[in-house]
């Protein structure tokens, strides 16, 4: 197989870039096809911790391309900084490593001012975005007056159009939203040294990865969030805003129709999400507690702690259908050791009606009540494991109760937080099981 990719199947925080990491490894070129810095991933290699925010993950492997693609909402100098960080840390030289689409939208400073002025006047009613500027920059997507990549080209056009689009986002935050200007002073020389930077980097990324496919390399689609987190298919208003599902990969990767050939879902062995709406699994007392501390359930873009909850069998299958994903990694079981009994939630009742699928309603959500199943657990330390059969039998009783449910084949398992410590049963691009 030579084009995977590897979607959440939850709210996020699954633990893709551990998989994504390991996938690289055999890709030869790595692609992010939507969201923005308001979504990291974190990987761990030989002890050094890297939190990679907008460039994808095969920057940590010599010789990998990376794509940004055309449906991403990129900070510019979020992106200069983390380029710069790389750098430092890992040894990564962008020069014809990095690609970035021209058809790209910018996220400027006042797309997060805006962000976090929303929030903060909604009050208890915010939707809990990250404030990084993320849905503003996707409303002026469709509104058809954001700001691309390739308007860096004609530096005098950009300048004006930066301006208009500062001034009436100007008013719109001191006359509605009470909130301060954004100063124009330095804005415009900084994305001058942007442009400098950048330009270099752009290019038809579409173009590019149809080139890439006729050589006959590799391509790994990164995904961001996780499908309940879809701006079509999550919990809606709660979701972020653009569309983590496999599906994107054509329109915001630049993929060619028909050209997947796999995907992969990841679900953590529980589940976590970050900020407000319905967790019909989520763990109110002290387990939730320990739960969160033994797995570091900290958002890695915000540091936000993060609700838990038991594995949530109805949403996971419900995301492995939308996504056509027939093979499935499960992530951090390691940190359910020690927890016995263990829980999965396989339907939900409301008003006395019992239902193996989520309801239309998010308010229904809210009020769903959580059948579950409860297994046994295990004691046992299981980061050494390499191999399935090496698992606690309770562990591997899970793990297949897992998959039967959400109708998938798994394909690996991950046992520990370092690069090394998973299972792998399938890699999809060595078609090997």
């Amino acid at each position: 197989m030579n084009t995977v990719a590897v979607i959440g199947t939850q709210w996020g925080d699954e633990g893709k870039g551990k998989i994504v990491d390991l996938l690289a490894r055999h890709a030869d070129v790595v692609v992010r096809f939507q969201g923005g810095n308001n979504a990291a991933h974190t990987l761990v290699v030989d002890g050094a911790k890297f939190i990679l925010r907008l460039v994808p993950a095969g920057a940590l492997y010599p010789g990998k391309v990376c794509v940004i693609g055309a449906g991403m909402a990129v900070d510019p100098i979020a992106l200069l900084e983390e380029l710069a960080e790389l750098k430092r840390a890992a040894n990564f030289a962008p020069d014809g490593r990095l690609k970035l689409s021209y058809d790209a939208h910018m996220v400027m400073p006042y797309h997060r001012a805006i962000d976090r002025a929303r929030e903060a006047r909604l009050g208890k009613d915010a939707i809990g975005t990250t404030g990084f500027g993320i849905g503003p920059a996707y409303e002026d997507k469709a509104a058809r007056c954001g700001l691309r990549f390739s308007e860096l080209a004609d530096f005098p056009s950009f300048e004006r159009k930066l301006r208009r689009n500062l001034a009436e986002k100007n008013r719109y935050l001191t006359a509605v939203l009470k909130a301060k200007p954004v100063p124009v002073a330095g804005l415009v020389e900084r994305m001058r040294d942007v442009r400098r930077k950048l330009l270099p980097h752009l290019c038809d990324t579409a173009a590019y990865l149809a080139e890439a496919l006729e050589r006959g390399q590799r391509i790994l689609f990164e995904g961001a969030h996780g499908t309940m987190l879809d701006i079509d298919y999550g919990t809606y208003p709660f979701v972020t805003s653009s569309s983590c599902v496999a599906s994107a990969v054509f329109a915001g990767g630049g993929l060619p129709g028909g050209r997947l050939d796999a995907v992969m879902g990841i679900a953590k062995a529980y589940t976590t999400r970050v900020g407000a709406g319905p967790f019909p699994t989520e763990i109110k007392t002290r387990l939730g507690d320990h739960l969160r501390e033994k797995g570091a359930e900290y958002g890695s873009a915000t540091q936000r702690p993060r609700r838990v909850g038991w594995f949530d069998a109805v949403l996971t299958r419900r995301a492995m259908r939308v996504n056509g994903a027939a093979i499935l990694a499960v992530t951090k079981l390691d940190v359910l050791t020690g927890i016995d009994p263990v829980r999965i939630c396989v339907a939900y009742e409301y008003r006395g009606a019992r239902s193996a699928e989520i309801p239309a309603s998010p308010a229904r959500l809210e009020r769903v009540k959580p059948v579950y199943e409860e297994m046994a657990g295990w004691h046992e330390r299981l980061s050494e494991k390499r191999e399935l059969g090496e698992l606690p039998p309770n562990a591997r009783r899970y793990l297949e109760r897992i998959s039967e449910l959400c109708s998938a084949r798994l394909a690996m398992v991950g046992v520990g937080a370092s690069r090394e410590e998973i299972i792998v049963l399938e890699d999809p691009f060595l078609n090997r099981r």
